[in-house]
């Protein structure tokens, strides 16, 4: 009996390192075939609403950024949406990162920004408060 036991421990190590040393190849696939039926999950179903959702297509407009979530009280898009503005919208690579901010931390709009902003700063040399953090900086005030 501890034979069997030994054995099918064996081949369970032995086939989970070959998934995982192959996962490159499958996973994939699977991705695209779970998450697919993720999302014909009935709304009743415990946690399919927050299990997956695809993030929002990005387009250029500023109605489009509306409808991605990308606006509140603090940064209001609803009078350029109403005056008809002409101009392209958000900058696309920030609107793909603070949404992706927002799904994978689950944060709101304003305070993704805000991370977003800090991450932005700190990867230019400014510091949290919004000074340079290069030592030969030299302020007159």
């Amino acid at each position: 009996m501890a034979y069997l036991l030994y054995t099918l421990i064996f081949f369970t190590l032995i086939f989970g390192t070959s998934l995982y040393l192959t996962r490159g190849r499958w996973l994939p696939q699977f991705q695209d075939v779970f998450f697919s039926s993720i999302e014909r999950l009935p709304p009743w179903f415990p946690g399919s609403g927050y299990i997956y959702s695809r993030l929002p297509s990005v387009s250029n407009s500023f109605s489009g950024d509306m409808e991605a979530g990308l606006s509140s009280s603090t940064f209001d898009l609803s009078q350029n949406v109403e005056g008809s503005d002409s101009r392209a919208g958000l900058d696309d690579a920030a609107k793909r990162e603070i949404l992706k901010l927002m799904q994978r931390r689950r944060l709101k709009f304003d305070e993704a920004r805000r991370v977003y902003m800090e991450q932005r700063f700190q990867a230019n040399g400014i510091g949290a408060d919004g000074r340079p953090r290069d030592p030969k900086f030299v302020s007159f005030s």
